[in-house]
């Protein structure tokens, strides 16, 4: 399936095929499942937001917090994203290392989530030092969540402790 891209981002076909991208289709029903402290609003499948919700409760149960950063993102705002990043100078091939090309990103499905905690910054690697992590590790799949992008994944990604994506068939 193709995807639809403005014409000034071009990605390169044999990208996608040299690693194995798959193509994710955008959620079409979404709910509300947080709003930031910046107004930022979060959506997620309904089924994604039950877990979501129930994940953050048990973590809560536990002494953990559990923030969300990021959730649904459409191709457009992937898009933007990209021609952001590529602005400020960066090279397309360095920022597909951490950013999915439009119509790639789990974003896109309502199902994935980038996850912090109160006390560390946000979307860094040292993230996997947390008890937040080590907490996600023993007990995600529990909710139907798994890590997307540990080392070396098969998808090319950076290692990505933060990225968190649910399974509908859990």
């Amino acid at each position: 399936m193709a995807v639809a891209r403005p014409p000034n981002l071009i990605i390169p076909p044999q990208l996608l095929e040299q690693r194995k991208l798959l193509v994710q289709q955008e959620a079409t029903e979404l709910v509300l499942a947080e709003t930031g402290e910046d107004g930022w609003q979060y959506l997620l499948t309904p089924a994604t937001n039950l877990a979501w919700q129930a994940m953050k409760q048990a973590a809560s149960q536990d002494g953990i917090a559990l923030l969300m950063i990021s959730a649904f993102r459409s191709i457009d705002r992937q898009t933007e994203i990209i021609s952001n990043k590529l602005a400020e100078g960066k090279t397309l091939e360095d920022i597909l290392l951490v950013c999915a090309p439009p119509g790639y990103s789990e974003h896109h499905t309502g199902r994935a989530i980038d996850i912090a905690t109160p006390e560390d910054p946000e979307l860094e690697i040292s993230f996997d030092t947390t008890t937040a992590f080590a907490w996600l590790q023993n007990n995600a799949g529990r909710f139907g969540f798994h890590m997307s992008y540990p080392p070396g994944n098969s998808s090319g990604f950076q290692y990505e402790p933060w990225h968190w994506c649910h399974s509908n068939n859990f």
